[in-house]
């Protein structure tokens, strides 16, 4: 059998490379690229020792396990002990994960079942079947994205969800409550009263409107007609002017509620010095809140407990 080392090393090199950049993005770490390059050029170091000294010790067990931590050394800086076994465990799941999710796509891709010559229904698990270098080449990188991006946005809705917070509005008689998000990038302020403004979207909002007082307000407000609003709410809806982000000026309407409260560290914020702009649309596609609040909320709050 002939064995093509340069391109066996090369493939392990870009591979472990990979492997390496990916555990860097998720440890959001600041090495360099070029010390990772060094590491995927240790990691790749396996191969002809594997070839040229199969019974030595880096083969078993224990030696993959120290080859690995030395692995780990080279690519990143070291801090701590406890940061390096970090990025240590880290890498070993993003290489689990990797090879998991190409064992899994050669599972989906190839007929697990099928007939035999003589009409038996068979079932082929897959193990121990050859991967063709093709196959990981092109299956590699996609994997890799996909666990990346995964990741990434795992990581960024953790952070959404650590935000979120239950909300009750009460206007009139009614009272309804949602889950809100503390958008510190709203800076919202009515310039005439100086009162926060919170914005609410129209699958949430419309739970207080007929049919028809929605359709007027949105009417009211893509004309610009403020005599097209609902009587029944015209002393409740006033006009917030605000610029937006690529520095248009415009206005949102707003409805002044009777009172809103935020169950916030186990503890309810109510107030009345709020105002409620109104989203003609959804906030987010997974509904998963129909309110920002505005971070000067929860500064009233620490400000009225201290």
């Amino acid at each position: 059998m002939t064995i093509y080392l340069d391109a066996v090393w090369l493939l392990n090199f870009l591979l472990d490379l990979m492997l390496l950049m990916l555990t860097q993005a998720l440890a959001k770490d600041s090495t360099r690229r070029l010390r990772i390059i060094f590491g995927a050029f240790i990691a790749s170091l396996l191969v002809p020792l594997s070839i040229y000294y199969p019974d030595s010790i880096f083969t078993s067990l224990l030696g993959k396990l120290l080859f690995s931590a030395i692995i780990i050394l080279c690519a990143f800086r070291f801090f701590s002990i406890y940061r390096m076994f970090k990025l240590l465990l880290l890498f070993y799941f993003v290489t689990f994960a990797i090879g998991g999710g190409l064992i899994a796509t050669q599972f989906v891709l190839q007929n697990p079942v099928s007939l035999s010559e003589n009409g038996v229904l068979t079932f082929n698990s897959g193990y121990g079947d050859p991967v063709s270098w093709l196959f990981i080449v092109i299956g590699f990188p996609l994997v890799w994205y996909f666990t990346k991006n995964r990741m990434d946005k795992h990581a960024s809705e953790k952070i959404r969800y650590d935000q979120l917070y239950s909300v009750t509005i009460q206007i009139a008689n009614s009272k309804y409550a949602t889950t809100a998000y503390i958008d510190s990038g709203n800076q919202l302020v009515d310039p005439l009263t100086k009162k926060p403004v919170i914005i609410c979207d129209e699958h949430f909002l419309k739970q207080w409107f007929t049919e028809n007082e929605w359709n007027l307000l949105k009417a009211a407000h893509a004309d610009l007609d403020f005599e097209k609003l609902p009587a029944s709410w015209e002393s409740r809806i006033q006009i917030v002017p605000f610029q937006g982000v690529e520095g248009d000026r415009t206005f949102m309407m707003a409805i002044k509620p009777d009172n809103l409260t935020v169950v916030y560290n186990d503890a309810e914020i109510v107030t009345q010095k709020v105002l409620i702009g109104i989203q003609f649309a959804e906030l987010t596609k997974d509904q998963t809140y129909h309110c920002l609040l505005h971070p000067q909320i929860i500064k009233m709050a620490a400000a009225a407990s201290a």
